[in-house]
């Protein structure tokens, strides 16, 4: 899991990338290539 300050650069990079707000925390979920998951702060 990538965790990076700008979350728009890893959710352009799949047309399955999706952000979800858990706790307060962003996250980016590809459920086709699950090497794109990153969080955010």
């Amino acid at each position: 899991m990538k965790v990076v300050n700008s979350l728009k650069s890893l959710k352009t990079r799949g047309r399955t990338c999706k952000t979800v707000r858990r706790k307060g925390r962003v996250y980016v979920i590809d459920p086709n290539n699950p090497r794109n998951k990153a969080r955010q702060g």
